[in-house]
């Protein structure tokens, strides 16, 4: 049954709530999958299933023929133990909706019900994505999904993607042509020397005082290396070496990452990368083995796409909507689909009144819901304003 209004937002926020109660993590999606099926059929919404696993595609037929927009959201959820008080917190202990998947999906439910309905006047075609594995790099769900022939059968003509930002407050989007996410690649490093007494140092190969070389060093390519105009970030996240306070250690693990927005800077900081790490090592007489793992590329929206989604949401809602922002070096799956298709990706606000809720990926990221009926009657708007536009131009 077809809601709308005040009815239809509650029942979004239901809808949320309980996905923030039974989150799942990638690739482990049963549930989620289930519970959004079932409400494509109480829509009667016909989909298809299976893509990447649990991913759906829900497709609404418009009364004539027009252009065709895709509509994504993500829907799995992160391995970190929430740490709120909220009533509808999560019942799976170690997992937590923390980057706001459970709202994307539940807004997408409410696009679905605004869609539905518009469906007799509607000169287009709308796909309901339902990616599964987008917190899963480098492999992801978008490719997968595309892989399992996601788009055979219907061929976008515009995809958008919205994902909730506790930095803007509610009422207001992040939008930007061109880059608006980084590329995110990952890297271990393991060193191998040669242990002994930590009193006779002469007669070992110390690993730790060679990752201590590499981990100062390899910051000089940020510095160094590339453009000060151009964005890039290497961190080292972990090390792992030793067993005692007066033994050398003969083995040590290191795991980081590298996040750039340009092709040609991520190829730089990678080369001169295994560069430093070759030299330092032999200097240093131990031996690396490096393995380094392309993830998700950067996130880069059509131009002129992304003009109209501005110029929209500045329509609908003020120029105040829409402050300049900057482009975030955080990664995301989405990108996967814009390498193919014309897209855009922008962000909802969700921070209060103030944009100043805990960040992404925290174990106490709470969301203002005020936002869920912003961010599914925006996709609904912006889709139909899209079709009005390309029939207007014909």
């Amino acid at each position: 049954m077809l809601l709308k209004g005040e009815e239809l937002n509650q029942h979004v926020i239901r809808f949320r709530r309980d996905l923030h109660a039974h989150p799942e993590l990638s690739g482990q999606e049963a549930r989620t999958s289930r519970k959004v099926q079932e409400e494509l059929e109480r829509l009667q919404i016909p989909y298809e299933t299976g893509f990447a696993g649990y991913g759906i595609l829900g497709v609404i037929e418009g009364a004539e023929p027009g252009p065709t927009v895709a509509l994504r959201a993500d829907m799995d959820a992160l391995p970190i133990k929430e740490n709120t008080d909220l009533p509808f917190r999560s019942q799976n202990e170690g997992v937590m909706h923390a980057c706001g998947h459970d709202a994307h999906t539940a807004m997408l439910i409410g696009a679905a019900h605004c869609l539905k309905a518009e469906a007799p006047r509607m000169k287009g075609k709308v796909l309901l994505i339902f990616q599964p594995a987008e917190e899963a790099s480098p492999v992801g769900g978008a490719e997968p999904m595309m892989r399992d022939g996601l788009f055979a059968r219907h061929q976008p003509d515009l995809l958008l993607a919205q994902h909730v930002w506790p930095k803007l407050p509610v009422g207001t989007f992040g939008i930007r042509p061109g880059y608006m996410m980084g590329a995110s690649d990952r890297f271990e490093l393991v060193l191998r020397g040669k242990g002994g007494h930590g009193s006779m140092p002469h007669d070992g190969v110390d690993v730790i005082v060679a990752a201590g070389q590499i981990i100062s060093a390899v910051q000089s390519i940020i510095s160094r290396n590339i453009n000060p105009l151009e964005e890039a970030v290497l961190t080292i996240g972990t090390i792992q070496a030793g067993y005692r306070y007066n033994v050398i250690a003969d083995e040590a693990h290191l795991t980081g990452t590298i996040r750039t927005f340009r092709p040609q800077v991520r190829k730089r900081v990678e080369e001169r990368f295994r560069t430093l790490i070759a030299g330092i090592s032999e200097a240093m007489g131990v031996t690396a083995e490096l393995t380094l793992y392309h993830g998700y590329p950067s996130t880069c929206n059509d131009r002129e796409a992304a003009g109209f989604v501005r110029d929209a949401l500045v329509e609908m809602y003020g120029d105040q909507s829409c402050p300049e922002v900057e482009p975030s070096l955080a990664s995301e799956d989405f990108s996967r689909f814009l390498e193919k298709y014309r897209g855009v990706y922008y962000w909802l606000g969700v921070g209060g009144d103030h944009g100043d809720y805990p960040a992404l990926h925290d174990s106490r990221f709470i969301l203002d819901e005020r936002a869920l009926r912003i961010g599914y009657e925006t996709m609904s708007r912006l889709t139909l304003a899209y079709m009005q536009r390309c029939q207007s131009q014909k």
